[in-house]
């Protein structure tokens, strides 16, 4: 017997499956799908067995497999199917792709060890009779109660075993046993109460499940606080009656803790939650639920889509148009593209849901790629809040920096009325950058191309790229003059600032403030709870949270995210807005919303002013077509790396040519560029936008791009088709 195994070097020069023989002695341990140790040169590593034969010609000799790791396979065939789907699809390495799928503890990998949890119970060991016996003379009261409470219980777990544990263990009268225990416990919203649905929503959910059995894409448009986590909900209560299992993903963490806590209060424990959020061995605890098919539903971010689930009927994508649900490294899949090859494998929906659809999606359901579902009013009938638009030029003449005289007035009634604020800013730290007053010279890291942000809780600065930081100097090391300015602001500056002007409760939001396990679900309950009165944060406090005492949102600087060179920064901007708008105003108090923006005659703005997303979207799709972009075009980025500057220049040039050579003459090549952030890590950055609509010879030559570069030491080639940033 004889097997094609997939080993864990991710390198692309081995993205190849290499055959080794069976001993005889594990032969009926083999399948495909499982994981094995194997000799690879002179080391000892990890594989997938992706095929079984029983002849082979080939005049050499062969390896065996040494050990059987797995009593029943890791990938199943759904897993083997879609990694080659998304190798074919991103040119990514065919292990790379199984190894995104599965927790640590699954992946090929020798060097991983994670430990199953368990627990002691103490059970009766013995008949009625015996048992009534004994405690009918027993003459220790312990002994008594304690096998009183196992019988009650059935089972008693324990922690630690005493004297009279002992004792009853020694006369054979009960035993310990172990169960696996689970590490992760998701907690239910105390807040949440099941709602009838309205007419618009039970439309919704009517169609989806007149067409529960067909792998069609629906994208629901939904204003912010149409109830689509109801409907969500009803629509996977359905799912659920016909046996059938589900998937719910969420863009980021922040998010998991209130969806997670509404569907625990609805399905109890009929959940497993995956995401980054949880620990190596949480992920392998809530994976084994899965795969033994103890839960129905899975929660979770980008990569709990690869949920190992049979028989789905539902998967739904919320905030679909968030550019988190594709990932930025190798493999780099987009969620949604996986979920419709799943879709199509269990003949069941997919269901895309935004207040803010992406312009992608929301043409695809104007060519009817995808069916179009709306909720056009929110779900208690209230309006969207009403939004005002400061004009900061104005207000820096009057002194007001950081906060606008009309923002400042509307927090105090806020906090005069017993009511709560959310305010966004899009940049964390404390200042942006260290200007020399003298000399100008600003600080930069010195791996990057790009200045140190000021953190001050800690005094020092960082670099968010490469992770460098050093004191802040009390000299300029250009000129040694001692006056340094801060220039930007960060959410760190922005709390001191309202910690100094307000007596409010403020808690801060930010990847500083929720790096520490569980920091999401604690600043979410208290706020939640009205522990504080001000939550302050970057963008993971702009969508899908719901506050009911909120009635003000604040947006310090709407320009953070209009200011990134990139051709989607509008279409970012306009949806950052509207999402953080419809944190206002849940409940029965009014909503009102204040932007401050150094740009107030920018469409993108003015539109999200008015709540306008079909306004929005046909004046940046005219701007798309004139210019050539997403969704008229598709585009794909190939990226050259190098540490060496020149040799890095080279090869760009060289594949510019290679690319404007070999693709049809319909495509368009732009660059190669140096790439927006230069340096990154000591590491320079290129190239190459190529823009097309249909183009046969295009996938041939990049996969011979890669190829030429696969084996490459100083120059590293990266493919990203349908990137969500350039």
């Amino acid at each position: 017997m004889y097997v094609n195994v997939l080993v864990e070097i991710g390198a692309k020069s081995v993205d190849r499956e290499f055959v080794y023989f069976v001993p005889e002695s594990l032969q009926n341990q083999i399948q495909i799908g499982i994981r094995v140790k194997v000799s690879f040169g002179k080391q000892t590593i990890e594989g997938f067995v992706i095929s079984i034969f029983n002849d082979y010609h080939e005049d050499m000799s062969l390896k065996p497999i040494i050990e059987v790791i797995d009593p029943e396979p890791i990938l199943n065939k759904e897993m083997i199917y879609l990694g080659k789907q998304i190798k074919e699809t991103t040119l990514c390495s065919l292990i790379s792709a199984y190894q995104a799928m599965l927790p640590k503890a699954l992946k090929a990998s020798i060097n991983t060890n994670i430990n199953i949890k368990e627990d002691k119970y103490l059970v009766i060991n013995q008949d009625n009779q015996t048992i009534n016996a004994y405690l009918e003379h027993c003459r220790y009261p312990k002994q008594k109660e304690l096998l009183e409470e196992i019988i009650k219980r059935q089972e008693l777990k324990i922690t630690r075993i005493d004297s009279t544990i002992k004792t009853l263990i020694k006369h054979g009268l009960i035993k310990i046993i172990t169960k696996e225990a689970y590490r992760f416990q998701a907690k239910e919203d105390n807040h949440y109460h099941e709602v009838k649905l309205n007419k618009d929503q039970q439309n919704v959910v009517d169609t989806v499940k007149a067409n529960i059995t067909n792998p069609i894409t629906y994208l629901l448009y939904g204003v912010t606080g149409s109830g689509k986590t109801e409907v969500y909900m009803e629509i996977i209560n359905y799912v659920l009656s016909l046996n059938k299992t589900a998937i719910m993903l969420v863009p980021e963490i922040s998010l998991t803790p209130q969806i997670v806590g509404r569907f625990v209060n609805r399905f109890h424990d009929n959940i497993a939650i995956l995401h980054s959020g949880l620990s190596d061995s949480e992920r392998y605890d809530e994976y084994r639920k899965i795969k033994r098919g103890e839960v129905k539903i899975v929660i979770g971010a980008r990569s709990a889509i690869f949920a190992p689930l049979d028989n789905l009927g539902i998967i739904i994508i919320d905030e679909e148009h968030t550019s988190t649900y594709k990932q930025d490294n190798h493999p780099r899949y987009n969620a949604k593209d996986v979920a419709i090859l799943r879709s199509k494998y269990h003949r069941c929906p997919v269901l895309l849901g935004s207040a803010t659809p992406s312009l992608e999606s929301f043409a695809k359901a104007g060519n009817h790629v995808y069916q179009l579902l709306t909720l056009p009013k929110r779900a208690n009938n209230k309006p969207l809040p009403h939004v005002n638009i400061i004009d900061m030029k104005q207000e820096v003449k009057t002194g007001n920096f950081i906060l606008s005289k009309q923002l400042q007035e509307q927090i105090q009634k806020r906090l005069d009325n017993k009511e709560q604020v959310i305010l966004l800013l899009n940049r964390r730290g404390y200042s942006s950058m260290i200007t020399c007053r003298n000399c100008g010279h600003v600080i930069k890291c010195p791996n990057c191309d790009i200045s140190l942000t000021y953190h001050k809780t800690s005094d020092n600065l960082r670099c968010h790229y490469c992770g460098y930081n050093q004191k802040r100097p009390n000299i300029c090391p250009e000129c040694g003059h001692e006056e340094a300015k801060d220039f930007g602001l960060g959410t760190e500056r922005l709390e001191e600032e309202i910690n100094q002007k307000f007596n409010a409760r403020v808690i801060r939001m930010d990847l500083d403030t929720t790096s520490k396990k569980g920091a999401h679900e604690k600043i979410i309950e208290d706020f939640g709870n009205h522990k504080y009165d001000i939550l302050l944060g970057t963008q993971m406090i702009a969508k899908g949270l719901d506050f009911p005492l909120v009635t003000l949102v604040g947006v310090i600087n709407a320009d953070t995210t209009l200011n990134v060179p990139d051709f989607r920064s509008s279409e970012r901007t306009f949806q950052l807005l509207c999402q953080v708008s419809g944190r206002a105003g849940r409940s029965d108090n009014p909503g009102e919303v204040i932007i401050q923006t150094y740009n107030p005659d920018h469409y993108s703005i003015k539109y999200a002013q008015k709540h306008d997303y079909l306004g929005f979207y046909k004046e940046e799709m005219s701007i798309r077509k004139k210019l050539g972009y997403s969704p008229y075009y598709y585009i794909t980025l190939v990226k050259i790396y190098s540490k060496d500057y020149k040799l890095g220049f080279e090869h760009a040039n060289k594949i510019g040519d290679y690319l404007r050579k070999n693709v049809d003459e319909t495509t368009i090549i732009l660059g190669p560029t140096m790439a927006p952030i230069f340096k990154i890590n000591n590491i320079y950055n290129y190239q190459c936008i190529i823009k097309y609509r249909k183009d046969p010879k295009l996938k041939q030559t990049l996969i011979n791009l890669d190829n030429i570069y696969k084996t490459e030491n100083k120059i590293n080639v990266e493919i990203d088709v349908d990137p969500t940033r350039l």
